[in-house]
């Protein structure tokens, strides 16, 4: 029994895995492209792709990090109603005309309907295209002559095609077709040139009739000639009528070239009159379209050289604040830095301070507490350096040579060689002095200064040797 209970388990499981596929499973019509979005993968690049599109085929969507929209195939007819387009001649122009488009079914520009279109009603599609196709329209007739619009459609709609759906492209759309049903000026520029082209088949049409017609009389006077002489062999008085009838015919003749004549004058004369009316016209709308175009470009250069004027000061401005605070934070650091240092250099010297201090408290109390007696160890142990610098007093002295001749002047009959040196001794500071110098008191044991007046007091060793002196 658990056995079955076990293998309905796996089988109910195994049927509910197969009904979720089957239910993520999406299968898209050829008629639409298939979005899927959300975590889709990665790009060559390693970047993250905003979209998946599928073209005829089919896809599993996961749950929760996955969805999917379709976008319709169905082309779109956009009426295109473009007025007064300025030309390379500055002669506006009005170009009606109709294009076809759709969203593209090409790789890359299919990604760039994912992200651009997905989600628009066919209306806004439709505007958005409408725009750029306005704008590229005007690009190529801005490029173009009247004359090479008019005559060299295939040319025209060639570069309209090429510059639309280069655009088209960047938003995920291709151009199916393009038809231009006619094109109409505000001047009458192109109306003249229809004229000007049927006056001139005019023209040549009675030149031709003209011709053919002088032929012809040219060949009935030949005749009529034969006629005459033949007929003036035979009765000379007919030659008589006949040259009058001649005449009268000539007469006649020349009335009725005169005329026409006349009548080719008068419709060259016309002919004439209205085409300078249009050129005339073209010049004024000419002139109108370039002083409105050099309006246009004054003020552009005027709104360029204040916008740039307004953005070198506000950058100038920028800078110096920039400066003024650097150097704020600089001064402010150098300040913080020295600061520190003399902080730190004070502590030092307070540490060096409390150290001594502490040393000199520890000698004191190991001379039992009498600052005499610690000052004594500090002789003692200086009393080497001292000497030293009492030996290095005369060290410096240099005597090349000393030559004494001693009359026994001194006192008491002594020689005065023995009073040179110990007045040159005595030269030296004395010991007692230099320990009032630096506000000391020489201690007992090194001998004390005797009172003023008075000798000092002799040592127990020096009596006896002065009563045996």
């Amino acid at each position: 029994m658990p056995e079955l209970i076990l293998i309905g388990v796996v089988v109910i499981l195994v049927l509910s895995t197969f009904f979720f596929i089957v239910s993520r499973y999406r299968r898209c019509p050829s008629d639409k492209i298939m979005v899927i979005y959300g975590k889709v993968g990665t790009a060559k690049d390693g970047s993250a792709l905003s979209a998946k599109c599928i073209h005829g085929g089919a896809a599993f969507v996961w749950p929760i990090i996955q969805a999917y929209e379709y976008m319709d195939l169905t082309p779109m007819s956009i009426s295109v109603d473009l007025k007064s387009a300025l030309s390379k001649q500055n002669i506006r122009i009005d170009v009606p005309s109709s294009f076809t488009v759709g969203i593209s079914t090409e790789q890359g520009v299919m990604q760039n309907a994912a992200e651009r279109l997905l989600g628009l009603k066919l209306q806004q599609i439709q505007e958005l295209a409408k725009d750029i196709i306005f704008g590229q329209l005007r690009l190529v007739i801005a490029t173009m002559e009247i004359e090479e619009i008019n005559t060299d459609r295939d040319k025209f709609l060639e570069a309209v095609s090429g510059n639309v759906e280069s655009e088209l492209k960047k938003i995920g759309l291709r151009l199916i077709n393009v038809n231009v049903t006619d094109i109409t000026d505000e001047s009458g520029y192109i109306t003249a040139l229809g004229k000007e082209a049927a006056a001139k088949a005019i023209n040549d049409a009675k030149r031709t009739v003209a011709e053919r017609d002088r032929d012809g009389a040219i060949g009935e006077a030949n005749a009529r000639r034969d006629q005459r002489i033949q007929v003036a062999a035979a009765d000379s008085e007919a030659i008589q009528g006949e040259n009058e009838s001649a005449a009268q015919v000539s007469q006649s003749n020349a009335v009725r070239r005169e005329r026409e004549a006349e009548a080719l004058k008068l419709a060259t004369a016309a002919e004439k009159i209205q085409s300078a009316k249009a050129l005339q016209e073209a010049y004024a709308a000419e002139q109108e379209a370039e002083a409105a175009r050099a309006a246009r470009e004054r003020a552009t250069q005027e709104a360029d050289v204040l916008v740039k004027a307004e953005i070198q000061k506000r950058k100038l401005e920028l800078e110096a604040e920039a400066q003024a605070e650097q150097a704020r934070r600089l001064a402010k650091g150098q300040a913080d830095a020295i600061y520190l240092k003399m902080e730190a250099e004070a502590r030092g010297i307070e540490e060096m301070l409390s150290k001594q201090a502490m040393g000199y408290a520890q000698l004191v109390q190991a001379a039992g507490g009498s600052a005499m007696e610690a000052t004594r160890l500090m002789l003692a142990e200086k009393m080497e350096e001292l000497m030293k610098v009492q030996v290095e007093a005369i060290k410096g002295i240099k005597i090349d040579k000393v030559t004494v001749w001693d009359s026994l002047g001194g006192k008491d009959g002594s020689p005065a060689t023995a009073n040179f040196l110990s007045g040159m001794l005595k030269s030296i500071p004395p010991m007692n002095e230099m320990f009032k110098m630096a506000g000391m008191e020489l201690p007992d044991y090194l001998g004390k200064e005797a009172a003023q007046g008075q000798p000092a007091e002799k040592s127990p060793e020096e009596a006896p040797e002065k009563a045996v002196g």
